[in-house]
């Protein structure tokens, strides 16, 4: 296997399968791939019955395509790219890309990067730049960013409290182990 297919089945684990919990504001959800994403990939609106019989194969793609060759995020060093790539399917692969692009103004990147959540030369440049200067601190730093961006999730819609601890235990999978 090669580092992608690692990554995607690593995110299908945490995934799982169908849900539709009523707190869960990207509805209808199955194998981390919600109802929009799949009307998008379809190009038309996906039914419900769709998202619950979804193939393996289709979300392969789709996680491929659309959240990892599409925004990206094949074009970042090795060591941040499982962890970008499950940012990108939790939350969308340009808010991931914004957490890159804090972390390395943070860090002191010079010029600054602009935080629009797209990869290009500039942000790439700056990735490379923090992964030379901080080292493994690098991701240490996305994993911080990714932590208190969850909290302002909860601040802004207590509702989805409920998923914090979850999505804690998701990103410090992360923490201090190796990544492939």
């Amino acid at each position: 296997m090669n580092m992608i297919e690692d990554m995607i089945d690593a995110v299908l684990i945490r995934e799982g399968g169908y849900v539709d919990h009523p707190a869960d504001r990207g509805g209808p959800t199955n194998f981390g791939i919600t109802q929009k994403t799949l009307s998008r990939y379809y190009g038309r609106a996906a039914t419900v019955d769709e998202v619950k019989h979804l193939s393996r194969e289709v979300a392969e793609e789709i996680y491929r395509r659309n959240y990892y060759k599409g925004p990206g995020i094949d074009t970042l060093p090795d060591l941040i790219q499982p962890f970008i790539f499950d940012s990108a399917v939790n939350h969308g692969p340009r808010r991931a890309i914004k957490f890159l692009q804090n972390v390395c103004n943070q860090a002191g990147y010079r010029p600054l990067l602009s935080v629009d959540g797209a990869v290009g030369p500039n942000t790439r440049r700056g990735a490379e730049w923090a992964l030379r200067e901080m080292g493994t601190v690098l991701l240490d730093a996305l994993i911080e960013e990714r932590r208190n961006f969850y909290l302002l999730i909860v601040e802004a819609n207590p509702s989805q409290r409920v998923f914090l601890k979850g999505w804690m235990n998701r990103v410090n999978e992360f923490s201090d182990q190796e990544i492939v």
